[in-house]
């Protein structure tokens, strides 16, 4: 690898520990329960792959832990501290342990590739520029666009919007990676590329991962573990062996048989 993605051991708890716990966590829109009194955790170094039908709030998580939308109920916690129900300033300390790559690539069109990874590093982590332009080399060396610092997001195709967002999210040096559904707007001879990025991520680093996807064949390839969600429960959890190709629930069956 071209940059250092990796922790230092006394930044990161060991792989065995728990990293994000979520505790009788409910979410409503209205009259709408999105998440109903949800339990689950992630260990961290883990890649967690959450599946389901849309609306069945796996979307909702990730807004969740990036502070997008609060709960209505429960707790949630990152790397022993509370994330929800907490101070403003808590909250802001704690956010910055978490890095989320969205659906939108929402890059800044007036700021060329290098200064979108740059900025917030910069400002948030005051990281000094020369550092910040030093990693930020390294990480679009390692998402295959080293050579495209001084573009523009607009001279850019949407694959490699993509992958200069990803960037952007490593560049803040995250705990936790949140991916949620980051290749659904793109056209389909661009996902492969997206995804093998991914990929290498994973295998590579110590990040921890919490991916929303129907890209069944990553969620295989990347996940130490899968959850289907329906009606904003867990109905079911295990290894992607198990899931994709013996799962216990029906719901699980007459989901996978919808999509694969």
């Amino acid at each position: 690898m071209s940059v250092d993605t990796e922790k230092n051991p006394t930044d990161v708890p060991a792989p065995s520990t728990e990293l994000i716990r979520l505790e009788n966590v409910t979410k409503r829109f209205g009259e709408n329960t999105v998440l109903d009194h949800l339990d689950f955790s992630v260990n961290a170094g883990r890649h967690v792959t959450l599946i389901g039908p849309s609306g069945s709030g796996k979307t909702t998580i990730l807004r969740l832990l990036m502070t997008l939308t609060k709960p209505d109920e429960g707790t949630i916690t990152v790397d022993g501290e509370q994330l929800f129900p907490a101070p403003e300033k808590q909250i802001r300390e704690v956010r910055k342990k978490i890095g989320m790559v969205f659906q939108q690539f929402n890059l800044f069109p007036n700021m060329t590739v290098l200064r979108n990874i740059t900025e917030a590093p910069v400002t948030v982590l005051g990281m000094s520029k020369d550092e910040a332009e030093e990693r930020a080399r390294g990480l679009l060396d390692l998402v295959g666009l080293g050579d495209r610092c001084d573009a523009r997001p607009t001279q850019l195709s949407g694959g490699q919007q993509q992958r200069v967002a990803i960037a952007r999210a490593l560049a803040m040096r995250p705990q936790v990676l949140l991916l949620d559904e980051v290749t659904s707007a793109l056209d389909p001879e661009l996902v492969a590329g997206v995804l093998d990025v991914l990929r290498d991520i994973a295998r590579s680093t110590d990040i921890t991962m919490l991916c929303v996807t129907h890209e069944m064949n990553f969620a295989r390839d990347i996940s130490d573990q899968v959850l289907m969600f329906d009606s904003g429960r867990v109905i079911e959890a295990g290894p992607p062996e198990k899931i994709f190709s013996d799962p216990e629930q029906d719901r699980t069956r007459e989901f996978l048989s919808a999509v694969l």
